[in-house]
């Protein structure tokens, strides 16, 4: 499927990080993610975001998450919804969010 179908397809939404924690049993170090999503409720994800952030300043911030890609079990711990980034210069990934603050668990069109 190719074009706005495929689009179409994906489920992104926003929603709040409103826990963040080292996942110690990951080949690649990552953080656990509990991700709030308002009326859809909170999912969890595992998030290779060490180099750019800390679990601290991850709480709070608003992303952008595929909530229909089904669940994974990653080093012990459900991933729900793969939250999105882009690798910046140097590979390390940067967190995909909205440039305001919208409603939680609006969907990206």
């Amino acid at each position: 499927m190719e074009g706005p179908e495929a689009f179409a397809g994906l489920d992104l939404r926003v929603g709040r990080i409103v826990r963040a924690e080292s996942n110690p049993e990951a080949r690649k170090p990552s953080y656990k993610l509990w991700v709030d999503f308002g009326p859809l409720g909170e999912r969890t994800s595992s998030a290779q975001l060490t180099h750019l952030y800390g679990a601290d300043e991850l709480v709070g911030r608003q992303v952008i998450a595929a909530m229909n890609l089904g669940s994974r079990r990653i080093a012990g711990f459900t991933s729900e919804v793969l939250v999105l980034g882009l690798p910046d210069a140097e590979g390390r990934v940067v967190l995909l969010r909205p440039e305001r603050d919208v409603p939680l668990g609006g969907r990206v069109y």
